[in-house]
C-alpha cells in the first residue's frame, strides 16, 4: 500500500508545484551533469545534514560498472518506478525521525507560536536551513514558498505544527534536487565552468563521500571557490580532515572491484575455511592496506604492488595460515619473503574476486589486473571460442598452464591470452581463496611469465613487473580523474587528467598530491560543449 505521503506528494507534483522542469532551470546555467546519489553519499549525506542517529532503512538501486567504476554510472541511471516508491518510504521515515519529539529539539531551531498551529516564519527557517543541506544550494524563492505552503496546510489539517514540518521536508528529501547532484555550467571567458555550489558538491562528494559542509558551501556563496586561493584553501582543509580516508575508501572499493565479492562464491566442500563473512573481510583488508599506505603513511602508491605489510582478523589468517594471537579484531602483519606474498595483487581479495568456486583462472584474474591496474581492458572474446579444453581439468593435461598453452594456440585467441594469462599465471602459486599452494594435481607449479619483452616469476616478479610499469600510476590518475567527474575511464583522454598526472610524478606518487593536482587543475570544473548540448534535465 502506498504511504499518506506518496499521496501527498504526487499531488503536489500533479500541482505542479513539486520540483520538476522549473526547479531544474531555477540556477542560472546549463545543466551540465546529472549524477545519482550512491548508497553510501545518500547514507553519508542523512548523518550529516541530520545526525548519525538517523535510522535509514530501505532498498537502493544498484549501479553498474562502466570503464571499471561504477561511479560512471551514476551519471547515466535513472530512478525506477519502483525506486522512486522506496525513496519515498526513506523520505517518510526520515523527517519523521527528524520531527519527533526526541529529534526536534536539536534539529528544529526556531520555536513556533503554537505547535498546534501553522507558523510560516518558523517553517520558512527550518526548510530553508535544510534545504540549502539538501539541494546543495539556496532554494529558490519558489521551492521555499511552496513547501512552507503544503507545511501548512499540513499543520492546519493535523492540528499538528511538526506534522507540517514533517511533510514539508519529506519532499526535500525526496526530490531529484538531492537524489542526484545536479551540475550547473555558466559562462567563463570563451566557454563554460561549474558554478561555485557545483563545484563544492564535486569536490565534497570526491573527497568525504558525502555532501558540502557548512564552509564550503559559505565559500560557493561568497565566490571563494572560483578564485585560485579560495580553492586551495578549501582543497588543503578537505584534505587534511581524517574524513578523506572515507572519500578515498569509496574510490578504492569502486577502483579494486570490491563489490565483485557480493557475487563470489566457492566451494565448501573442497574450501572449508571459506566462510560468508569471508568477502567482507577480505576487501576490507584491502581497504585498509590502501588508507594505511596512502595516507597515514603518505606512501609512494606504487608500493601497493610490492608491499608485504597488511592487516588482518582470525578469519583472514586462517586462509594465510597465520596464528592469530593479537588483541582486538584487527592487527598490522608482515608477511615473510617466503611466503611469496606481494602487495594488493597477492592479497585475498584480488585472488579469491577473479577465480572460479573451485579452481583458480589465470585469465580472469590477469584481465581483472589489466583492467584495474593498468587500465587495459580485454575485448569480448567471441561467442564461438570452444573452452572445452582449458575446462578439462581430467584430461592428461595436469595444470591450467598446460590447458591455456593448448587453447592459445587458436589464433583467435591467441593475442588475447598473450596478454593477459602471463599475469595470471604468474599467481598460480595461490589456489582460487587465496591459500599459498605448491601443486596442481601433483605437479609443480610454474608460476614464470613474459610480458612486453620481460620475464619474471611468480607473485613478487609480478609485484616489481607492476611496481615499475608506467601504466600503473597512470592508470591510478585516470581512475581517480573519471571517478571525481563521472566519466568512462575509457573515453577519457590523456589531457584531461595531464596536471594531476604530473604532479603525482613529481611526488613521488603520493595519492594527496594527485588530488590536489587533479581539483585545481584548471580544467577539472570546465564544462565543454559537448556536455552542454547531450546532457538535459
Amino acid at each position: 500500500m502506498r504511504s499518506k505521503l506518496t499521496l501527498i506528494i504526487a499531488s503536489f507534483v500533479a500541482c505542479g508545484t513539486w520540483i520538476g522542469a522549473a526547479a531544474l532551470e531555477a540556477s542560472v546555467g546549463q545543466v551540465v551533469g546529472l549524477r545519482r546519489l550512491t548508497q553510501n553519499e545518500y547514507r553519508n549525506s542523512i548523518a550529516d545534514i541530520l545526525g548519525k542517529d538517523i535510522s535509514v532503512q530501505g532498498t537502493f538501486e544498484p549501479g553498474i560498472r562502466i570503464g571499471g567504476l561504477t561511479a560512471a554510472s551514476t551519471a547515466v541511471l535513472s530512478i525506477t518506478p519502483a525506486g522512486f516508491e522506496s525513496y519515498s518510504k526513506m523520505a517518510d521515515t526520515i523527517a519523521a525521525q527528524a520531527t519527533n519529539e526526541e529529534n526536534r529539539k536539536r534539529l528544529v531551531s526556531c520555536q513556533p507560536k503554537s505547535a498546534k498551529a501553522p507558523d510560516d516564519a518558523c517553517a520558512a527557517q527550518f526548510l530553508g536551513h535544510y534545504g540549502l543541506q539538501l539541494f546543495r544550494r539556496p532554494l529558490t524563492a519558489e521551492e521555499l514558498r511552496s513547501r512552507v505552503s503544503l507545511a501548512r496546510t499540513m499543520a492546519k489539517s493535523s492540528s499538528d505544527f511538526y506534522a507540517g514540518l514533517r511533510y514539508g521536508l519529506a519532499t526535500l528529501l525526496q526530490s531529484p534536487e538531492f537524489l542526484f547532484r545536479k551540475e550547473i555550467a555558466v559562462p567563463e571567458g570563451k566557454g563554460y565552468a561549474l558554478e561555485p555550489y557545483s563545484r563544492a558538491a564535486r569536490l565534497s562528494y570526491l573527497m568525504w563521500d558525502s555532501t558540502p559542509d557548512a564552509e564550503l558551501l559559505k565559500a560557493a556563496q561568497t565566490g571563494e571557490l572560483i578564485t585560485a586561493a579560495g580553492l586551495e584553501k578549501q582543497v588543503d582543509r578537505l584534505m587534511a580532515s581524517p574524513r578523506l580516508e572515507v572519500g578515498m575508501r569509496a574510490f578504492f572499493a569502486d577502483m579494486l572491484m570490491l563489490s565483485t565479492f557480493d557475487n563470489v562464491s566457492k566451494d565448501g566442500l573442497f574450501y572449508p575455511k571459506w566462510a560468508g563473512p569471508m568477502g567482507g573481510s577480505a576487501a576490507e583488508e584491502t581497504l585498509r592496506t590502501t588508507i594505511a599506505l596512502a595516507l597515514h603513511e603518505n606512501g609512494d602508491m606504487r608500493d601497493l604492488m610490492v608491499t608485504r605489510k597488511t592487516q588482518i582478523n582470525r578469519m583472514l589468517a586462517s586462509i594465510y595460515g597465520v596464528p592469530f594471537s593479537f588483541k582486538g579484531e584487527w592487527a598490522p602483519y608482515e608477511f615473510g619473503p617466503e611466503t611469496g606474498r606481494s602487495g594488493l595483487v597477492t592479497q585475498i581479495s584480488l585472488l579469491a574476486m577473479f577465480s572460479h568456486p573451485g579452481r583458480s583462472s589465470p585469465t580472469r584474474r590477469g584481465v581483472a589486473l589489466n583492467e584495474i591496474l593498468l587500465c587495459e581492458p580485454t575485448p569480448t572474446p567471441p561467442n564461438n571460442v570452444d573452452f572445452s579444453e582449458v575446462n578439462d581439468t581430467n584430461g592428461p593435461r595436469k595444470t591450467v598452464r598446460e590447458r591455456l598453452m593448448a587453447h592459445a594456440n587458436d589464433k583467435t585467441c591467441a593475442s588475447c591470452h598473450n596478454a593477459v594469462d602471463p599475469l595470471g599465471l604468474s599467481l598460480e602459486g595461490f589456489d582460487t581463496i587465496g591459500g599459498r599452494r605448491e601443486r596442481e594435481n601433483g605437479e609443480m607449479i610454474d608460476v614464470s611469465a613474459t610480458l612486453a619483452g620481460k620475464s619474471f616469476s611468480g607473485a613478487e616478479g609480478l609485484g616489481k613487473f607492476l611496481y615499475s610499469s608506467p601504466k600503473y600510476p597512470a592508470c591510478v590518475a585516470r581512475k581517480l580523474y573519471s571517478y571525481a567527474n563521472g566519466l568512462n575511464s575509457e573515453e577519457v583522454e590523456p589531457a584531461a587528467f595531464k596536471d594531476g598526472q604530473e604532479s603525482f610524478q613529481k611526488s613521488g606518487y603520493r595519492l594527496r598530491a594527485l588530488i590536489k593536482g587533479l581539483v585545481t587543475s584548471p580544467g577539472f570544473f570546465i564544462a565543454t560543449a559537448e556536455h552542454i548540448k547531450t546532457v538535459s534535465p
